[in-house]
């Protein structure tokens, strides 16, 4: 991807319309654990942070008082356009961030809003992200693999990869 962005700000524009994350914490038993969450940020934090609300007494956080590092899986099917941030959870106390981050749709999984006791607030300082963005149509990808098998050659990647570090 060529920009002249600084590297929060092209992880941005990466991943500033895929809402859902699959959030991945290593299990206590040492098995990796990934679920469907929330990106409540409007933008990557000026130290590379992204929010998400969790419940308290569930495995998410449970997970993070045991190893803090996660994984973030971002995918946009429509634009063919997949990626991953690696970093470092933890649970926050921060009413005022809280605040700033609440919508109405947090309150469907929070029944006593902003103020209900099971509510976690959790950062994710990102320490890097790599993606993979496919610049060709499906149909054009397709072609490409049919001509390579046929060929016994590799196919034409249009396609952008890379890494983007942000400490």
């Amino acid at each position: 991807m060529q920009t002249t962005l600084q590297p929060r700000e092209q992880l941005w524009e990466l991943i500033k319309g895929i809402k859902l994350t699959m959030f991945t914490t290593r299990h206590t038993n040492g098995h990796l654990h990934s679920r469907p969450m929330t990106t409540q940020n409007q933008q990557i934090d000026e130290d590379g942070s992204l929010w998400f609300f969790m419940s308290r007494h569930r495995s998410p956080l449970i997970d993070l008082s045991h190893d803090s590092n996660v994984n973030l899986a971002y995918v946009h099917t429509g634009k063919d356009l997949y990626v991953s941030v690696s970093g470092l959870a933890r649970l926050v106390e921060d009413p005022a961030k809280t605040a700033a981050l609440w919508s109405p749709l947090a309150e469907l999984w929070f029944a006593d809003g902003i103020n209900d006791p099971d509510l976690g607030l959790v950062q994710v300082k990102i320490s890097h992200a790599h993606y993979w963005n496919v610049k060709d149509s499906r149909i054009t990808q397709l072609y490409e693999l049919t001509k390579a098998a046929l060929s016994g050659t590799a196919p034409d990647n249009n396609s952008d990869s890379g890494e983007i570090r942000l400490n």
